[in-house]
């Protein structure tokens, strides 16, 4: 599963660089520089969306959606580490030292003093 939501994830990520780099910016036009057309759409001077910024919300929509559900499965317990080699390195490491050393003493904390919290008028 996660294999295959990882394919869909990288192909959605290519699709939206695509579409994100095709676009127009918002002045593309020569006329929409000077103020021409503006006040002739339909829509106002926004204009009306387009299939490209249509299919631009649907792609990101889904990218969004892969990215929640490749960091849901990842973070299900049992689930394999990416990195396998670097955890047990430092799981072996770790414990070695752990069973040699002493357990240190811990400090005592010094008594209370009764004469530092009353207050001398």
């Amino acid at each position: 599963m996660t294999t295959f939501l990882i394919i869909v994830h990288v192909l959605v990520c290519l699709a939206l660089i695509g579409i994100v780099l095709i676009q127009g910016g918002k002045g593309a036009e020569m006329g929409a520089a000077f103020g021409a057309g503006a006040s002739n759409t339909v829509f106002g001077a926004s204009g009306g969306k387009s299939f490209i910024g249509r299919m631009t919300t649907i792609v990101a929509v889904i990218f969004m959606l892969t990215s929640l559900g490749l960091t849901y499965f990842y973070r299900m317990p049992g689930s394999a580490s990416i990195m396998p080699s670097e955890v047990t390195t430092k799981q072996e490491t770790a414990a070695p030292d752990a069973q040699t050393k002493a357990p240190e003493a811990t400090p005592q904390a010094p008594a209370p003093n009764p004469e530092q919290g009353k207050k001398t008028d």
